[in-house]
């Protein structure tokens, strides 16, 4: 039996009004009209939009070699990754600076492998505490089992990082004019040369040879090409980020608490930071919900009567830092499934393979997703270019081998640790989790090496 070891991350969707993108990849004529994507522009945007697109290099045609739609952690580590191999790239980034809402999220050592050959991962090191093991509990606190993370699994590293931080972190390690904030995306169009048309919401054009869609869970590059929107799994998440300005008093291990249809964990982050989750059954995912003590009142109502060390946690949490997310994943079946690429355009991170943060892993298989598809592409690109059609192929099978099975573990993970049933959550806490439970084999994954950036 499977048991999830690892908490919901936190990776912040597009907004409710991101683009719809109407012209499917397989056009081969260069349509002489487009349609905008946000419903409410105005008239004067209207009119210009339904002019005739031509494809003569106007002044207000910038050309772009390599172009990657979002600025989250799929985009920006495509973007250094390719930096780092010496091909220039244009982020492009629809809200006004990074988004860098959402609380914190957790790597594991394939993670850190990939940060280490991206050159970023001893910058952040320095500001996450190493987390040392696990525990895991019953609702009223009741120690079930509890592990040592080196103990289990061969040179694991664990730190939960605060999202805002490794955005950060990797933005500063690109050229100044390398990311375009504003820059919403309204229509994507294949030319008759084989190069994508991208227009942008306030008029500007890009010619772009290859482009990167990193542009999150429900990108809409993916929804040009043919990919359906994310499934929702019948489970939404609270997350928060818990203040203590004069020191944390938490071990350095992960926890967890599980209850009937019902789980939460928290983990130090650092000296003064802790992240924590609650994540509870749902048939829908609900009505949006925006006021932040409502959300924190919620959640705190989810588990009043748990353990006092995670009502501890969340009483020390600042209503802004709490967020609640449904959660969804889309599985990559063989044969029906739509390729990763289109000619040349190409999808990374959740774009590509939204999952379930229940092994710990979306983020993780963002950055070597980075890596493979940066190495693959640099060397054709430095090979004349006219390969990078079969590196986009390459680039596709190494990743579904990997993607596939872990996006479908993660859900069915996830399933088994949300059960509701009385006799079936008293034989996970009283005979699976105290006896049946190893950490290594369930570790196994994180083994993986994407290689270098070389």
């Amino acid at each position: 039996m499977v048991l999830l070891l690892q908490s919901p991350l936190s990776l912040s969707p597009p907004s409710t009004q991101s683009l719809l993108l109407l012209q499917s990849p397989t056009t081969t004529r260069f349509h002489h009209s487009v349609f905008p994507i946000r419903r409410r522009l105005g008239r004067r945007r209207r009119r210009r939009r339904r002019k005739p697109i031509s494809l003569s290099l106007e002044n207000n045609v910038r050309k772009e070699q390599v172009v990657v739609v979002g600025a989250g952690i799929a985009g920006l580590a495509t973007a250094l990754s390719l930096h780092r191999l010496g091909v220039r790239s244009l982020v492009l980034e629809q809200s006004e600076s990074l988004r860098v809402g959402g609380t914190s999220l957790t790597l594991f050592k394939n993670g850190w492998r990939v940060l280490d050959a991206m050159g970023v991962g001893d910058l952040l090191r320095t500001q996450f505490l190493e987390i040392q093991g696990l525990v895991i509990k019953s609702q009223d606190g009741r120690v079930l089992r509890s592990f040592m993370f080196k103990d289990e699994s061969d040179g694991q590293e664990v730190r939960a990082v605060e999202r805002r931080i490794l955005l950060e972190t990797l933005a500063n390690q690109l050229p100044a004019d390398a990311i375009s904030f504003s820059s919403r995306l309204a229509t994507i169009t294949r030319t008759e040369t084989g190069e994508t048309l991208l227009q942008l919401d306030d008029g500007t054009r890009l010619l772009a040879k290859i482009v990167i869609g990193c542009d999150g869970v429900r990108s809409p590059v993916a929804k040009w090409m043919g990919f359906s929107n994310p499934r929702y799994v019948g489970h939404c998440a609270f997350r928060g980020l818990a203040l203590y300005p004069n020191g944390q008093p938490l071990e350095p291990k992960v926890s967890y608490m599980y209850g009937r249809g019902l789980r939460a964990g928290y983990v130090p982050i650092s000296p003064t930071k802790v992240y924590w989750f609650i994540c509870f059954n749902s048939p829908s995912p609900g009505p949006k919900m925006s006021d932040p003590s409502a959300l924190k009142m919620k959640a705190q109502e989810l588990v009043q009567s748990w353990a006092s060390d995670l009502l501890d946690v969340m009483e020390n949490t600042p209503d802004d830092t709490i967020i609640k997310t449904p959660l969804g994943d889309r599985w990559l079946w063989p044969v029906v499934r739509p390729s990763v690429s289109a000619g040349g355009v190409v999808l990374a991170g959740d774009a590509w393979h939204p999952m379930t943060p229940n092994l710990g892993q979306g983020a993780c298989c963002a950055l070597e997703d980075a890596v493979v598809l940066s190495r693959k592409l640099a060397g054709a690109l430095k090979g004349g270019g006219e390969n990078v059609e079969e590196a986009f192929k390459a680039y596709g099978r190494e990743r579904w081998a990997r993607i596939f099975p872990l996006t479908i573990r993660a859900n069915l993970v996830g399933s088994l640790l949300q059960w509701e049933n009385p006799a079936g959550c008293a034989i996970r806490n009283n005979i699976v989790i105290p006896y049946l439970v190893k950490l290594g084999p369930l570790l196994e994954h994180t083994n993986y090496e994407c290689g270098l950036l070389n």
